[in-house]
């Protein structure tokens, strides 16, 4: 009876420590985890693809902003970004939503990493490439905090990674969760990272857009009384004037040629301190962006930027997909709408 007890704590602990090793599913009803089910969203989304960007296709995609809305309403906007991008590894800037801080004592002016070995994929587990350990052994203690609770409770990461493991079946993740502060101190912190990242590149002897890409996970304007946001007013015409600031600053600073005037230009009119939006990416798009910029320059390279999709959960709605498990995690209505817009950088 003993020895019989004596097996059952050993299997406990074991598994206890092997669940610590691998990042587990925070959401699995908005984003779908089976691969069949996955497929079956793929294949309509492609079905109903109405984008054309044949110009890209002799481009190196550098990375991009993708939503992390639920892939039943935002799927359109994620499929023509991901379709275009293929690598080995890829950096991926999270958000830190308001639960998330809630439950971590809401750290401010550091990026937050993870220790677990793996993070759950739709075809296999997802591996964590060595940048991660490269970037927690050299960079300023100061800049930043690990942290397996806080990436284990956010979700905006881990949406990513079915679309981008669909086309990329052996791909490795660098997580970055990025929480508040002044663009000032994202400079400070993104000029550090980006030259660890690119003396990583250079080590490594990686392309950007073949081998690495960087991803930034943001959904856009939250809107309606159910956010207590209406600053454009309520009903159909504050929904209408609501948008027309979105794509406003889509086409102003998330167009065309990347940098820093821009990148600062969209802090300010997003940053919490002056704020006329609710975007998630406040501080996701600027700091990545910065990032991106810095790594680009130090290898020469010019990045420009191109709006792939936009829409919103009031306009699009739910996917008329069947038979597949996944779902919505929110309604959507005048009083409750969410945009998301994908964003390519190439070069």
């Amino acid at each position: 009876m003993k020895i019989k007890n004596i097996f059952i704590v050993i299997m406990i602990l074991t598994l206890t420590i092997f669940s610590q090793d691998k990042r587990g599913v925070r959401d699995n009803i908005g984003f779908c985890w089976d691969l069949n089910d996955f497929t079956k969203i793929i294949n309509y989304l492609e079905k109903h693809d109405k984008s054309n960007f044949n110009n890209l296709k002799d481009k190196r995609i550098f990375g991009g902003i993708s939503p992390h809305d639920d892939f039943l309403y935002a799927g359109n906007v994620y499929y023509p970004l991901f379709k275009l991008l293929r690598a080995k590894e890829v950096v991926i800037f999270g958000v830190t939503h308001s639960t998330v801080r809630k439950n971590i004592n809401d750290p401010k002016n550091i990026v937050i990493f993870d220790n677990f070995k793996k993070w759950t994929g739709i075809r296999k587990d997802v591996e964590i490439s060595q940048l991660r350990e490269s970037l927690k052994n050299k960079l300023s203690k100061k800049y930043f905090i690990v942290s397996n609770k806080a990436h284990k409770l956010e979700h905006s990461i881990e949406a990513l990674i079915p679309f981008l493991q669909y086309y990329n079946p052996d791909i490795k993740i660098t997580p970055i969760m990025i929480t508040k502060m002044k663009y000032e101190k994202m400079k400070e912190i993104s000029k550090e990272i980006s030259n660890i990242i690119v003396n990583y590149i250079k080590k490594e002897k990686l392309t950007p857009g073949k081998d690495i890409i960087f991803l930034i996970s943001s959904d856009g304007n939250h809107y309606g009384v159910d956010f207590n946001n209406y600053t454009f007013g309520k009903g159909l015409n504050g929904y209408k004037k609501a948008k027309e600031f979105d794509r406003y600053l889509i086409k102003k600073y998330l167009s065309n040629d990347l940098s820093i005037n821009k990148i600062e230009g969209f802090y300010n009119e997003v940053s919490i301190d002056n704020s006329k939006v609710l975007w998630c990416g406040k501080y996701s798009i600027p700091f990545g962006l910065t990032s991106i910029y810095y790594i680009s320059k130090s290898l020469n390279i010019n990045l420009k930027m191109k709006m792939l999709n936009y829409s919103d959960t009031f306009k699009n709605r739910v996917l008329c997909l069947k038979d597949v498990k996944c779902g919505i995690t929110a309604p959507f209505s005048l009083e409750h709408w969410v945009s998301f817009v994908s964003i390519i950088l190439y070069y």
